[in-house]
This record gives C-alpha cells, structure tokens and sequence, in this order.
C-alpha cells in the first residue's frame, strides 16, 4: 500500500510538470508584421490582426536575417537593423502587459533593402532625375521652335507640367509614407561637417556630441538619429559611400565615447546626396552638404504631445 501511495504522488507530479510546462509551451508565439516604430528597447508592430503590437527587445534576443535561394542560411544581424519599415517575424511570448518579449527576430534580405529605401525617404536615384531633366529639356526645347505654334506650344507644355507634377507628387507621397512610420519630438540637434572626400570625425565636434549624449540621457525612451550627407561632387555610388562612412563615425563615437546603448541607436542612415541644403556650384555650399546630421527623438505618445 505504501508502494502503491508513492506511486500515485509521483505520477501526479509529473501530470502537473507536464502540465505546467505545457502552460509555458502555450505562451510562446510567432507573429509576421511591418515595424512601424522604434522607441528604446522597444519598437511596434503592425499585424494582421493588431496594428500597433509592442515587441520588447532584450540583450538575449536574437536578430538574424534569412538569406539563400531556400532561405536556409542565417546571418546574425545588430538591432540596430530593425528600422521601421522592415517586415519581421517575431517569435516570443507575452508578459503582463500583453507585451511580446522577443526571442528572435528574422527577416530576408530584401525587407531590409526596402525599408533601408524607406528611411532614406525614398529619395529619386540621381539618374531617373537626370534623365527627367533630360526630358524637360528636351521639350523646352521643341516649344522653342514651335513658337508660332501656340496651339500646339501649349499643349506640349501642359503635358511637361503633368510630369513635373506626377513627379512632386511621387515624392510627397513617399515622404508622407516615411513620416507616419512614427511621429518624434525632436529634443536635440547637432551637425557635423566634413572635409572633402573625408569621413574621419573632426576632434572640435566631440564636445558637441558628448554634450547631446548626456542630454540624451536625460529624455526618457530617447532615440538617436544619425544621418550622413554628401555633396553631389563626384560619382554617385563614391557618394551614397562616403555618406554611409561618416554617418558610421559619428555613431561610433557616440556609441564608444558617448556611452549610449545599441537599443537607443537607430540604424545610421546614408542619404548620400539627397536633400541638399547648400549650392553645390559653389564651395561654401559643398561644405554645407558634405555633414552628418544628430538628432536625439522622443515618441510623442510616451511625451504625451
């Protein structure tokens, strides 16, 4: 009889363990979705079945990304990968707050390569614009010569303005679509300007980032952006390059010198030579293009703005 007792208290035990760790089982979960937002170690995720799911990222999550013809192969990736605009699939499980603790993270390749086109505002490549200007020249031209023309003049000059219009219009939109990934308050700026063909960090801006980390530190779920420039001076691939190395530095630095997490970094972004704020016809404007913009952001829901 007492064989027997122990007996049943040992099944019981492992009922319940199995029981138990299949409540733990049932917990973990796999969901695919667009990042819409990065805040901390943080970031949001629209599904198909929520369009705002918080996913929390810890220092044991795995990020990788699928690569090969089967998407076997994988490649560990930095968080500083998951940008918005990238689409994931996450696998974790919930806490308390119905959060989604991530585990891992994976997307392919191609995600990125879209998003990382999101983020730099899905600005035209030099050469369709090029060519576009080619185009209008051409038909400024031809106006030109049919003067006498009016009729037809003013036709073709109508269907040169629907371009430029269809044109503007492409690049409104794409901007809209950036900028309702997440909506900041921007609570600090510093430019860094760099010499011709240059990407090593100036010591006289050191003291400037330093003193925007400490800020930074001081704004609660802060994110840093950075963003490299170019002027249009030269190729465009040296370019887009030497945007993606400057931006890299200033990270680096702050990282490394400025002490600030990997999770409140935002993958560095090379603009290479959109958004031109200086005439690059002249040196002085070259100067102004050639920079590196740092930007410490703030969600405005968690400021409550």
């Amino acid at each position: 009889m007492k064989r027997n007792a122990q007996t049943v208290v040992l099944s019981g035990s492992i009922v319940t363990l199995l029981l138990f760790c299949g409540a733990i089982s049932a917990q973990s979960t796999k969901v695919n979705g667009l990042i819409v937002g990065r805040s901390a170690s943080n970031m949001t995720l629209q599904t198909a079945s929520e369009p705002k799911l918080v996913v929390v990222l810890t220092d044991a999550t795995q990020v990788a990304q699928i690569q090969g013809v089967f998407k076997a192969r994988r490649k560990q990736m930095s968080m500083t990968a998951l940008i918005p605009g990238l689409q994931v699939q996450v696998e974790g499980s919930y806490n308390a707050q119905n959060e989604l603790v991530a585990t891992s993270v994976k997307f392919k390749g191609n995600d990125l390569e879209d998003a990382q086109t999101i983020q730099a505002g899905m600005q035209p490549a030099k050469e369709q614009i090029e060519q576009s200007q080619a185009e209008l020249e051409q038909q400024k031209a031809a106006l030109e010569r049919q003067q006498k023309e009016m009729q037809e003049q003013q036709q073709q000059m109508a269907e040169a303005q629907a371009k430029i219009d269809a044109n503007k219009a492409a690049i409104e939109a794409a901007n809209k679509r950036f900028g309702q990934l997440d909506d900041y308050n921007i609570m600090d700026e510093v430019t860094v300007y760099f010499a011709n063909g240059k990407v090593i960090l100036d010591p006289k801006y050191k003291p400037q980032l330093l003193q925007l980390a400490e800020k930074a530190k001081t704004v609660t779920a802060f994110t840093i952006q950075v963003k490299g420039y170019a002027s249009s001076v030269g190729s465009v691939s040296l370019n887009q390059k030497l945007s993606e190395d400057r931006a890299n530095s200033v990270t680096q630095f702050l990282q490394q010198q400025g002490h600030i997490p990997l999770t409140n970094m935002l993958a560095p972004g090379a603009m290479g030579e959109s958004r031109q704020v200086g005439n690059d016809k002249t040196a002085e404007g070259q100067s102004q293009n050639r920079r590196v913009v740092v930007r410490v952001l703030q969600n405005k829901g968690i400021a409550g703005t």
